[in-house]
């Protein structure tokens, strides 16, 4: 979805995406419109018309919690229109709010009649997207009832109930039929001269599977950033602090404090194992405003220094969904941390396979990563305690079912039913070839390797600091070391000096060259020489666009610049690179790196997408979009906060920046105390998470 086609309005699990005058189509495919809540369009149709036709729109609807549009009439220069209309609309938990106030131009009394045609269609977000797929709904009913001040819509199928509630003030004066299954509410409203009347509309969801919920008062839009993200999670949306407002780099802090705000109104509901309510990071709007699990995880770990609470709530919310049985159908296996969670109709009913997904080699291996991170940097032992159980289940999935047994190293196979690749670059094509042949098979990708090498030494210190299991601290320390020495062996590419993205079924290198090595240098993995040459090589032109870092180098046959996974350049990839440069010293390489994303975010009102094509600032003067971006997304909304760390930018105290003298031209300071290397030549034992970076001792 493109900001010139829709605007998005999002708060707590809720989105609605307007046209330029606010009104709502219906459409479907890429781009689709609507009212959306729990991955079902509760409002499909929401069209104005003024004196019988639709307004001209003067100001489009603005960016913001509040979108804010102006229309009129049709008129011309000698008949100019007879009042003008001043739309404002915004979203709260379940609600849309829609304010249309009419300002006559006249100098004598008038009536304006205005219809605003309703419609809910409770369309699946599955059923949206272009895929060209059909989903059978057998017995499902759909009513319409007219109330003394609005309109319902009801949705019925077996048990599965969900309605949408249309209240207005004023009431309208009449309830239309159209036809077609939609109403149309009209109103005849009186204007005396140069006066003003305002009409104030309330949608609110009722969703399946969520307690029943009275109509919320409208949102003031006096204080629409009160309305968007009033948040208990942490503040999520407060800024940084004055401290950080006067460092060197106000343009990364603006970014910064914009991902806050943005992952404040992408905070969803989630349980806990003993059913506490949390509030955890969905990965973005408009297609998973949904607990994914790698997106909370990595999201998580960017915000650690500055936003713990996300991952407070993060672990215990991921742990209440670990599966506990196997079940093919959903990749379910015990131990292993969950995919993406849905509510939506066809997940219900098994339709899809979203309801709890187990698709992802990955988010196992980041669950253990995010537990030890959280407990080192605040020293709350809280969780490592509560969750020793889900930690230790996590372990053995990694090795029984994982493939860290079976071949050394976590393996995924294709899902007919659901994703082809369980990495985080899992569209069908992401596993390539240099030529661009598709990798087939039992897939090993590089980047979880470092992910499981890094859970094992966290989970090793855990078991050694908290759980007094000396043993099993040993067993999973030995098991790192025997990966890393592994991997170096059967992953790297002697004619590049540079990691293979994969080894497939036959235990081939997959050879592209690709993000993915930006990944191990966060999680570590490679020593500290091949750090330094992996890290150089991703900063050459083929790699670094100017704007971030390509997920394919280009000039290699798979690279394609409008490709999701082989060529586009999303924040937090380049984000998590920057991290890892910074981990191996490479102070300067990770300041250019961050100038890119900093330079990004400001031609983009101080917001990373979640991905740009492949063209470098020498093809165009501004970023390019790819068309079917998530825009806010999480991780790209966490990747400032990644940045300030990456540099040395800030240091979180007391709950304020200190903001460090950096611009992006000199080397970053980074947090003293980092351990010895464990093995000559190795990078030392420095968080792979957003805590701040230390450079390699000589």
């Amino acid at each position: 979805m493109t900001s010139a086609e829709h605007l998005l309005l999002f708060h707590r699990g809720t989105f609605a995406a307007v046209g330029p005058s606010g009104d709502i189509t219906g459409a479907r495919g890429p781009s689709p419109d609507g009212l959306f809540q729990r991955d079902a369009r509760h409002l499909s149709r929401w069209q104005l018309t003024v004196d019988g036709t639709v307004p001209t729109v003067l100001v489009p609807a603005s960016e913001g919690p509040v979108a804010a549009s102006v229309l009129t009439p049709r008129g011309s220069r000698a008949e100019p229109p007879a009042h003008t209309v001043f739309r404002e609309q915004s979203v709260t938990d379940g609600t849309f709010t829609d304010r249309i106030r009419l300002t006559s131009n006249r100098s004598a009394p008038e009536t304006a009649r205005v219809a605003l045609t309703v419609d809910v269609d409770f369309a699946d977000q599955f059923e949206l997207r272009s895929d060209h797929r059909w989903y059978d709904k057998p017995h499902a009913v759909r009513t319409r009832q007219v109330h003394p001040d609005g309109l319902e819509f009801g949705y019925r199928r077996a048990e599965w109930h969900s309605r949408t509630t249309v209240t207005a003030d004023p009431v309208p004066d009449a309830v239309e039929e159209t036809g077609s299954g939609a109403r149309r509410l009209v109103w005849e409203v009186e204007l005396p001269p140069h006066g003003t009347a305002e009409l104030t509309l309330t949608v609110t969801a009722h969703p399946h599977g969520l307690p029943e919920r009275t109509a919320a008062p409208p949102a003031d839009p006096a204080d629409p950033v009160a309305a968007q993200h009033t948040e208990p999670v942490g503040h999520a949306a407060a800024p940084l602090g004055p401290a950080a407002a006067g460092g060197r780099w106000p343009e990364l802090v603006r970014a910064a404090e914009q991902g806050l705000s943005d992952l404040a109104g992408l905070l969803v509901p989630a349980t806990g194992p003993d059913g506490e309510e949390l509030r955890v990071p969905a990965a973005g709007v408009p297609w998973f405003l949904a607990l994914i699990g790698r997106h909370a995880l990595l999201t998580s770990l960017f915000a650690l220094p500055y936003r713990p609470s996300l991952a407070a709530a993060t672990l215990p919310a991921l742990a209440a969904t670990q599966a506990t049985e196997a079940d093919p159908s959903r990749i379910a296996e015990p131990g292993k941390i969950v995919h993406e969670v849905r509510h939506g109709e066809l997940a219900h009913f098994r339709q899809v396979p979203y309801g709890r997904y187990y698709g992802s080699v990955d988010s196992t291996p980041l669950f253990l990563v995010l537990l030890g991170e959280y407990t080192e940097h605040t020293g709350d032992t809280g969780p490592a305690r509560r969750l020793e159980r889900h930690a230790r289940a996590a372990v053995e999935w990694m090795f029984r079912d994982g493939g860290l047994d079976e071949r050394g190293y976590l393996l995924y196979r294709p899902d007919r039913g659901g994703l082809a690749h369980q990495s985080w670059k899992d569209s069908p094509g992401a596993m390539c070839f240099a030529d661009g042949r598709r990798a087939d098979g039992v897939i090993a990708a590089a980047a979880p390797q470092g992910y499981a090498w890094d859970a094992l030494r966290h989970t090793a210190r855990l078991a050694a600091t908290l759980w007094g299991d000396e043993a099993t601290a040993a067993r999973l320390t030995a098991a790192a070391d025997d990966l890393r020495a592994r991997f170096i062996e059967d992953f790297l590419m002697p004619e590049h000096g540079f990691p293979a993205l994969a080894l497939d079924g036959d235990g081939r290198r997959v050879t592209a060259l690709a993000s993915d090595a930006g990944h191990l240098l966060w999680s570590g993995l490679l020593g500290q020489e091949l750090g330094e040459q992996v890290g150089r090589r991703l900063l050459r032109p083929d790699f670094h666009s100017g704007w971030g870092i390509r997920t394919l180098a280009a000039g290699q046959d798979a690279y394609h610049p409008l490709s999701y996974h082989r060529g586009g350049v999303w924040p937090h990839d380049t984000a998590l690179t920057a991290l890892g440069l910074a981990r191996y010293g490479l102070h300067e390489e990770a300041a250019e790196v961050a100038r890119g994303l900093v330079a990004m975010a400001g031609r983009n009102g101080h917001r990373l997408p979640e991905v740009i094509a492949g063209y470098g600032r020498a093809d165009h003067p501004a970023p390019v979009p790819y068309p079917h971006a998530c825009s806010p997304q999480s991780w790209a909304a966490a990747a400032p906060l990644a940045l300030l760390t990456a540099v040395g930018a800030g240091q979180v105290d007391a709950g304020q920046v200190d903001p460090r003298p950096v611009d992006g031209s000199g080397p970053p300071a980074g947090r003293g105390g980092a351990r010895a290397p464990e093995v000559p030549g190795q990078p030392p034992e420095v968080s792979s998470s957003a805590s701040a970076p230390t450079a390699v001792q000589a």
